[in-house]
């Protein structure tokens, strides 16, 4: 059996063992550089110095086992880099060794421009999308729809807190999409922004059957952030009308949102009613594991040393999303290669302080109050008085959470500021939220949500 033929087996073998996302993101990439006779060992290739330390560490077992169920000779697995079609290299060249290297042979960057057609983003795309049990159902669900594209998942409905990878994802499939099915398919995505401002252009200038046609004649329309129509009632509408007209000739519709569905307050009913008919799936936010992961991989793509300990910490520290993981690591490398600085404990913690807005200012209970008021959009005095109004309930009760929690202030006093209620139905609700929120990701998400307007004020 070839090298290859070999490999192929072992990898259908490998697929029935571990989750999709994880093959996908770990295995599909591998590949059998040799099979040495004498000794039994095989050589497995993997495209970057992380998946090789993950697939050598997590999977070695696995592999070996498949290996010899199609290769008795086989004895040991053992691991390396190679780039598609290239011999193996041997360790990552850092930044300051790239400065140096002045041959002309050495090939340009290619720009990379934002398709003007689909506003795709090529720098997105899903082999950079690091899959992790926060968002490998997000993920999975993004692969049936591309194999089946208005058929399966439609809409599709993906939400999460700020920088936790939505966009990423989203313009990730789109580019998918468009690599596969060339121009067969037809794809497009904006922001809900955009939506609106193209609908309130069109109104002024009368153009509104030109705004049909552009969103109403792709084959794949992928809208961001899309909680912002909420409530803007011409733009709702349009929308509407928008997502019927695609979804009854089966065009593939996808969705972002920071909250699910049933909690953009402001939402047509009807619209709500569309979304929830889909498939909804949540990103929740990265465990420690995940974050070292997406670290690990950054640092390999830009071709940076850097100290084990280092990384360890900073996804130890920044916990909240990707975006501020990115951007710690970036003045972290900034500080250490462009300005020569050597990084101490103080450094470190400084950095981290500054990208992720930690706010040393004290916060007030009526700062707590309002930003819950705000988040679900009702109005402060609903919260604060003896309102027993439905949709006052969950804010309520995160409201005292919140202010137990981050305030420590007591059950009495909590009571007294919201609706001079006693203390026993605090202790409740504390309870209650602080054990929900263990077993509900929505309802997580809200309260990390509120957290994070609070530290951004």
């Amino acid at each position: 059996m070839q090298h290859h033929e070999l490999w192929q087996a072992v990898l259908g073998e490998i697929e029935l063992q571990i989750s999709k996302p994880n093959f996908l993101t770990w295995m599909k990439h591998s590949q059998l550089i040799e099979k040495k006779e004498e000794s039994g060992v095989a050589l497995v290739g993997l495209p970057n110095n992380f998946a090789k330390e993950w697939v050598k560490n997590r999977y070695h077992k696995i592999i070996l086992g498949s290996l010899r169920n199609f290769d008795s000779s086989i004895k040991n697995v053992t691991y390396a880099v190679v780039h598609q079609n290239t011999a193996p290299i041997k360790e990552v060249v850092s930044a300051s060794d790239k400065k140096h290297d002045d041959s002309p042979n050495t090939p340009l960057p290619l720009e990379l421009k934002i398709d003007p057609k689909s506003n795709l983003n090529p720098k997105y795309d899903l082999s950079s999308f690091i899959v992790g049990s926060s968002n490998e159902l997000a993920y999975a669900a993004i692969q049936a729809v591309i194999k089946d594209v208005g058929k399966k998942y439609n809409p599709l409905f993906v939400y999460g807190g700020v920088g936790l990878g939505k966009t990423h994802l989203l313009q990730a499939a789109g580019n998918e999409i468009s690599h596969i099915y060339k121009r067969s398919v037809s794809v497009l995505y904006v922001t809900s922004e955009k939506f609106l401002n193209d609908v309130v252009s069109s109104i002024r200038n009368k153009r509104m059957e030109d705004m049909k046609k552009k969103y109403r004649d792709v084959d794949v329309l992928i809208i961001d952030d899309i909680q912002f129509i909420g409530g803007k009632a011409t733009t709702e509408q349009e929308f509407f009308h928008t997502f019927n007209a695609l979804y009854e000739h089966n065009k593939q519709i996808i969705l972002s949102s920071d909250r699910a569905p049933s909690a953009i307050p402001t939402l047509e009913e009807r619209l709500r009613s569309r979304f929830e008919g889909g498939m909804i799936v949540d990103i929740a936010y990265p465990d420690y594991e995940m974050r070292l992961a997406i670290l690990k991989t950054k640092i390999q793509n830009q071709r940076v040393i850097m100290d084990e300990k280092t990384i360890e910490y900073i996804a130890s520290k920044v916990q909240r999303n990707i975006r501020e993981l990115e951007g710690v690591l970036n003045k972290v490398v900034f500080y250490t290669q462009y300005k020569d600085s050597l990084i101490d404990q103080k450094k470190l913690d400084e950095i981290i302080n500054e990208t992720t807005h930690v706010s040393s200012r004290n916060i007030t209970a009526q700062e707590v109050i309002k930003s819950v008021a705000d988040f679900f959009e009702v109005p402060v005095n609903d919260l604060i008085n003896r309102s027993r109004k439905k949709e006052i309930v969950e804010p309520r009760q995160i409201a005292m959470y919140l202010l137990r929690d981050m305030l420590k202030l007591s059950y009495p006093h909590i009571g007294e500021k919201l609706g001079k209620r006693d203390h026993t139905t605090v202790i409740h609700a504390c309870e209650k939220i602080s054990k929900d929120i263990m077993q509900n990701s929505p309802l997580n998400q809200k309260i990390i949500l509120i957290k994070e307007r609070l530290f951004k004020t």
